[in-house]
């Protein structure tokens, strides 16, 4: 069992931007990371990070977490080294439209191997997703895996087989709900 633990959420000074945009794949589609996270003046059940273990060994291994009834998974199997502390961070919109997932390592770089990885949000349709080879730590900047090294459905994104280059230390996903106002 993955041990848990809740993180505080960090709240924006006032006056500062609350968004910005997210790389062209998601402006393309009219998102953006204030569409898709919630402001600072969400209420607590609208948005959550927790810490988990990703732990090396070839063994797949599987954490979820929740708002309502949206869920994000991110499945894995990776080797060397030891364990690394991971966050994942789940949100949902003021409208109830977006539901965003990001997994990553807070130390920017992972030293793992990673053999396989999916990601799957449950309760919606995936409108944008990428994955990072590296995160933005220490000055140094996110960096994207190549588009061919990902596979993106509906409501999954998965590494490709034989393209993917075994380097993952961030992934965010969003996705549309089907929430409809009657």
């Amino acid at each position: 069992m993955a041990r848990r633990r809740e993180i505080p959420q960090i709240r924006r000074r006032p006056g500062k931007p609350d968004c910005k945009r997210l790389t062209s794949a998601a402006s393309y589609h009219g998102l953006s990371v204030c569409e898709a996270v919630p402001k600072s003046d969400a209420t607590d059940d609208r948005t959550k990070t927790v810490e988990f273990n990703v732990k090396p060994g070839g063994v797949v291994h599987t954490f979820t977490e929740g708002i309502r009834e949206y869920k994000c998974s991110f499945t894995y199997a990776s080797q060397g080294g030891t364990n690394e502390q991971w966050l994942m961070s789940v949100g949902l919109s003021d409208d109830d439209r977006l539901f965003s997932c990001s997994v990553w390592r807070p130390q920017g770089k992972s030293y793992l191997f990673f053999t396989q990885f999916k990601a799957e949000l449950k309760g919606t349709k995936i409108e944008y997703a990428n994955a990072y080879s590296q995160t933005a730590a220490g000055g140094q900047s996110d960096v994207p895996l190549k588009p061919e090294e990902i596979t993106i459905g509906d409501s999954t994104v998965t590494h490709t087989d034989g393209k993917f280059n075994a380097q993952l230390s961030k992934l965010t996903v969003i996705g549309r709900t089907r929430h409809d106002e009657l």
